[in-house]
């Protein structure tokens, strides 16, 4: 890593990183496509009430996995190895741990009840949504070790085999949920259980990776899990910005179905239907996403190794690839969705017309400003790989809470006075790519102070070898 072409890195470690978190945003539009065809819009509704609470399930994922893999890549590149192993043991030990939580809270009638208020759900929805939540929080562990554990396999070097952890954890989703959804009628629970029993197939595929050979830089042992606090104080810290990008998600998909109901009552459409059209908006949004959190994710090993090495050019030559490579991404993806944006909805299910129409309507507002998104994403997760988590978990909010939440409120009050053709539920689908345009020209900012920073960086680094 403190060699190679840096080009042929990237597109070693991207490819499987990009296409394994494609399979990670997968497991949603698996389990809204096979429920909107067998179920109807009511399962659509259920599984946009049930969204936000699978986004906080990844986000603890990406907080105790990514964290302890960045500190691994930083501990690998200053040659120590023992080090990189505890912080593997330490992320399982806090994977447990966070199962359990997630399981009381899952399980006790009085919060999750309470979290499907915050959720919006409607009286309609209500069953569903709960049903779908506790079986998935039940699988919790599964979906933690399988995916947070997933990222130390290409910190070690092997970006091919952590892709096939995720394939089969997804093909089996999808086998299972043609199962359960379609041939045994299950609906909303066989979706629930056929995700599960998918995050429990990559499961012990990856603890198989770690446990069964004896041939890799790192090695899970039961000593390396005795808990450490400075450690998982440090993996903590490390992954709170990959935490606050999917934390800010969450919240943000509790402000939009709180308005979405309040301002769907207002129209034809209805607040349940409204519910259903979001759903597809969110499943697609999270998707198109995906591959450019693994764009950052595939760059998190190279850039703390080159980084914790000294080695200023190389990391300055990453981080400009990752940005091109991740905006590629994003105008593909962009165009994909302004042209197709009908047919995304006939996808999922959706079949009256103007429900059809609106969920289009709303899928291209939504992704306007969504070529420079990449930059955005590549350029706040730099800072958690070089160790400057405070300036990453800054700027990842500035995207997902500090500029759209109150865009979120202010929009459909603001807009319809401005265009009055537009209703206050047409409006609340503005916000995103304002909010996007503003976070970009704020990262935009640091970046330039970094590449400052970099360059008298590297002047010390050069003054110091010729000493």
């Amino acid at each position: 890593m403190g060699t190679a072409s840096i080009p042929r890195l990237i597109t070693e470690f991207a490819i499987p990183s990009v296409v394994g978190m494609l399979i990670n945003g997968s497991y949603a539009i698996i389990d809204s496509v096979f429920l909107g065809h067998a179920v109807g819009e009511i399962g659509l509704s259920a599984m946009t009430v049930a969204n936000p609470i699978m986004i906080v399930f990844m986000a603890l994922a990406m907080l105790i996995g990514n964290g302890g893999n960045a500190l691994a890549a930083l501990r690998l590149g200053e040659g120590r190895r023992e080090d990189a192993e505890r912080a593997l043991g330490n992320v399982v030990s806090l994977s447990l741990l966070a199962a359990v939580v997630v399981l009381f809270i899952g399980w006790n009638p009085v919060l999750v009840n309470g979290v499907l208020d915050l959720a919006s759900a409607t009286e309609e929805v209500r069953p569903y949504a709960l049903t779908f939540i506790q079986i998935l929080c039940s699988g919790f562990l599964l979906q933690c070790i399988g995916m947070g554990v997933n990222n130390f396999i290409r910190t070690c070097g092997a970006p091919n085999r952590a892709l096939g952890t995720m394939v089969v954890g997804l093909a089996s989703s999808v086998a299972f949920n043609f199962l359960f959804v379609i041939m045994l009628g299950w609906g909303v629970a066989g979706s629930g259980l056929a995700t599960v029993l998918g995050w429990g197939c990559s499961c012990a595929t990856v603890l198989w990776y770690f446990c069964g050979r004896t041939d890799v830089p790192m090695r899970l042992s039961v000593r390396s899990m005795v808990p450490n606090v400075p450690l998982i104080v440090t993996i903590l810290g490390y992954g709170l910005p990959s935490f606050c990008v999917q934390a800010g998600m969450a919240v943000v998909n509790f402000v939009i179905n709180f308005q979405l109901v309040k301002y769907g009552a207002l129209t034809p459409i209805g607040a349940d239907d409204a519910l259903a059209a979001i759903g597809v908006v969110q499943r697609i949004g999270q998707f198109t996403v995906m591959p450019l959190i693994g764009i950052a994710i595939a760059l998190q090993p190279l850039l703390g190794f080159n980084y914790g090495a000294r080695k200023v050019a190389r990391v300055r030559k990453t981080l400009w690839y990752g940005i091109g490579a991740a905006t590629s991404i994003a105008v593909v993806m962009f165009a994909g969705v302004e042209l197709f944006a009908v047919p995304i909805a006939h996808g999922f299910g959706i079949k009256h017309d103007g429900l059809v129409d609106f969920t289009a309507f709303a899928l291209r507002v939504q992704f306007l400003i969504l070529p420079f998104v990449g930059f955005q994403i590549v350029s706040a997760n730099y800072f958690q790989a070089t160790g400057q988590p405070a300036k990453s978990v800054l700027l990842t909010l500035t995207r997902q809470i500090l500029f759209l939440v109150p865009l979120l409120y202010l929009m459909p009050e603001m807009l319809p006075s401005l265009a009055p053709g537009l209703t206050g539920l047409d409006a609340l689908y503005f916000a995103a790519p304002v909010s996007d345009l503003l976070a970009t020209g704020t990262t935009a900012v640091f970046i330039a102070w970094e590449m400052v920073r970099l360059r008298r960086l590297a002047r010390l680094c050069a003054q110091g070898a010729e000493a």
